[in-house]
């Protein structure tokens, strides 16, 4: 994808994400529009990463170490990138991107259709693998740490 697409993308999202922020949460549109900026911004640097490195990882791996080490406490813009990224509800955020998901999968309708049945066992397998380990680690460190 070309980067011009992917800003374009990614500023409709962004419009969509702050007009469900503002509306539905109430939250303050200037201050969530720069913390969609900053989170545009950190994306599109985890992108150039992965295309530039020479070993190959997931753009999601170098999205992800841009994040942490932007935010961390060692970092001497953590605060302000914090304070604008909280305006933005993670709802607001998550809804156009899976009405994006979900129309991309509506273009590949075909090929699901070739998978039959099984696809569906195996979805319903990852789930409920995915559901009942993650019960499984919160039980456990919530009693590791007194809580319960």
């Amino acid at each position: 994808m070309k980067w011009i697409d992917m800003v374009l993308v990614f500023a409709l999202m962004g419009v969509m994400s702050l007009i469900g922020n503002t509306i539905g949460y109430k939250l303050p549109l200037a201050e969530a529009a720069i913390g969609y900026v900053i989170m545009m911004a950190i994306t599109l640097i985890g992108i150039l990463l992965a295309r530039i490195v020479p070993f190959k990882l997931p753009m999601v791996f170098w999205i992800s170490i841009i994040a942490l080490l932007s935010t961390s406490p060692l970092s001497p813009v953590a605060k302000p990138i914090i304070a604008y990224t909280s305006k933005i509800d993670f709802l607001a955020l998550c809804t156009p991107i899976l009405a994006y998901a979900g129309l991309s999968v509506g273009k590949d309708l075909p090929m699901f259709k070739q998978m039959s049945w099984r696809i569906v066992v195996v979805a319903l397998a990852v789930y409920t693998g995915t559901f009942v380990f993650a019960t499984m680690i919160a039980e456990v460190m919530l009693r590791v740490e007194g809580l319960i």
